[in-house]
């Protein structure tokens, strides 16, 4: 009987060894699911956090409109605006003139135009002294993209008051959208090519005018960017043919009020 005592001091022990380990392996898989369940927590906050910002941002309405490229003598101009609420907040120069003197023309006519762009809310701003040509196409690309952006601005707003209005003014804004329309003027010949203006009239009122035809090659480049672009102003400004002429560019100041009258007589105005 004395022999058997060590023998069953080892098979207690290695019971209680076993039903230790058995304990162990029991207790840690309980563990396990509150540590999966607590990393699964915080992607999904993460994933929360994210979302708002995301919210907010299209909540703004914030939107950009490019205008058309504006060729020059030394390259191509082209602006684009950030507007929000119907109003500027950022202009860029998407492209300017590059190469040689016009890097530094670009660099110092560029930043001034994006900033008068911002503060006068319209392309009536002043050319940069020494950056005549580049000032002169964002001029013209930043009228065509407030152009744009009025004309997407309008079609919006036309929308919303006939979804709004009554029955009797419902009316009226149709018949109001029903005469905005484009007349193309008689192409008039000058000795130096031709002048052919397109208007768009709503209500009586000129909106747009553009020269579809206007002198090209040497000299002619030059005058036709000076005047056109003026010229273009004044007949939305004014509402008539009797606008003034543009120094330098008087046969095509001459040849652009002949059609624009033409173009007002087919419009009835």
């Amino acid at each position: 009987m004395r022999k058997s005592h060590p023998i069953r001091r080892v098979v207690l022990a290695t019971a209680a060894t076993v039903s230790g380990v058995v304990l162990l392996l029991s207790l840690k898989p309980a563990s396990d699911p509150a540590a999966a369940s607590a990393a699964g927590a915080a992607p999904q906050q993460t994933a929360a956090a994210q979302e708002s910002p995301q919210g907010g941002a299209q909540a703004a309405g914030t939107g950009t409109v490019t205008g058309d490229a504006a060729q020059t003598q030394y390259g191509a101009v082209q602006v684009r605006l950030t507007v929000a609420g119907g109003k500027i907040t950022k202009a860029e120069a998407v492209q300017a003139p590059k190469g040689g003197l016009s890097d530094q023309k670009t660099q110092l006519a560029v930043p001034k135009l994006n900033q008068e762009a911002v503060t006068a809310q319209s392309a009536q701003i002043d050319a940069v002294s020494g950056a005549t040509y580049t000032s002169t196409g964002y001029k013209k690309s930043l009228q065509s993209a407030l152009d744009k952006m009025k004309a997407s601005s309008g079609t919006s707003s036309g929308s919303s008051s006939g979804s709004s209005a009554g029955s009797s003014s419902g009316s009226s804004a149709g018949s109001g959208a029903a005469q905005a329309r484009t007349v193309t003027g008689k192409a008039v010949q000058t000795q130096y090519g031709t002048v052919q203006v397109r208007i768009t009239v709503s209500n009586g009122k000129i909106t747009k005018a553009d020269a579809v035809q206007a002198p090209k090659g040497g000299l002619s480049d030059q005058k036709t960017q000076l005047a056109v672009p003026k010229l273009n102003q004044e007949a939305v400004t004014a509402g008539t043919a009797n606008i003034d002429s543009v120094s330098g560019a008087t046969y095509t100041s001459t040849g652009y009020k002949q059609s624009l009258q033409s173009a007002l007589d087919q419009a009835g105005g």
